[in-house]
């Protein structure tokens, strides 16, 4: 999308998003709604209904979640790129793993953020995807520029040491776990860490998405069995 020249109105960017979660979706849809620039242009919950929505008038814009109850958006990504073939792609999703993400990329996706940012910042970054650019979070790039440093050097992985071993959890999902191994709930989490309710589910999630647990108790239990957590 180019600039507008002096004097003219930015023209409208058309979104869509592929998204299970109702209160992501439901925060996300407020955010854009409130963006005079941006327009929702469709909604769906499901891999099939992503890919449905394909059938119709193109977008701008278009944001994929991975994890779809019916499959992986990742199918939903591929199709864009042969059916809206003008579409920018960003994934929007909890999960932050290397697979995820090169598998996104290689599906054609151009950007791809993790669900604790804030919807306005995602609104944000939608501008920037609209223009050319390719948000990523932070945390991401430093994988994907890991990993190419790896190529870098023919493929082997640089020697680590003991003292930069990466860490499982960031500093913030270590702290929003050890709130909860003391008994704080998520809308006391949120209070204590000046954050919202719904950031702090976010970073639950990807807490148990990266200790591959189901249950405070199973996560509490995994990272002390891991050394994340002491005692």
């Amino acid at each position: 999308m180019e600039s507008p020249a002096a004097g003219q109105t930015a023209p409208l960017i058309h979104v869509a998003i592929v998204e299970d979660d109702l209160g992501f979706r439901r925060a996300l849809t407020e955010a854009i709604e409130g963006a005079q620039d941006i327009r929702l242009a469709g909604i769906a919950g499901t891999r099939a209904e992503g890919l449905k929505l394909l059938q119709g008038a193109p977008t701008d814009v278009l944001l994929v979640d991975l994890g779809l109850p019916d499959g992986s958006g990742i199918d939903v990504i591929k199709a864009a790129v042969q059916q809206w073939t003008s579409c920018s792609v960003m994934v929007a999703t909890n999960f932050g793993d290397e697979t995820h993400v090169i598998r996104s990329i290689e599906a054609g996706a151009s950007g791809y953020l993790l669900k604790d940012s804030s919807p306005a910042k995602i609104v944000d970054e939608i501008r920037n995807l609209a223009s050319g650019g390719s948000p990523i979070s932070p945390i991401i790039a430093r994988q994907v520029l890991a990993r190419f440093r790896q190529i870098g050097v023919g493929g082997a992985s640089p020697p680590i040491a003991p003292d930069e071993t990466p860490q499982l959890l960031s500093a913030r999902e270590k702290e929003v776990l050890e709130l909860i191994t003391k008994g704080f709930t998520a809308n006391e989490i949120a209070r204590l860490m000046s954050l919202s309710p719904f950031t702090v589910r976010s970073f639950v999630r990807r807490i148990y998405s990266k200790l591959n647990v189901t249950s405070k108790a199973e996560a509490i239990y995994e990272a002390r069995n891991q050394g994340i957590l002491d005692g």
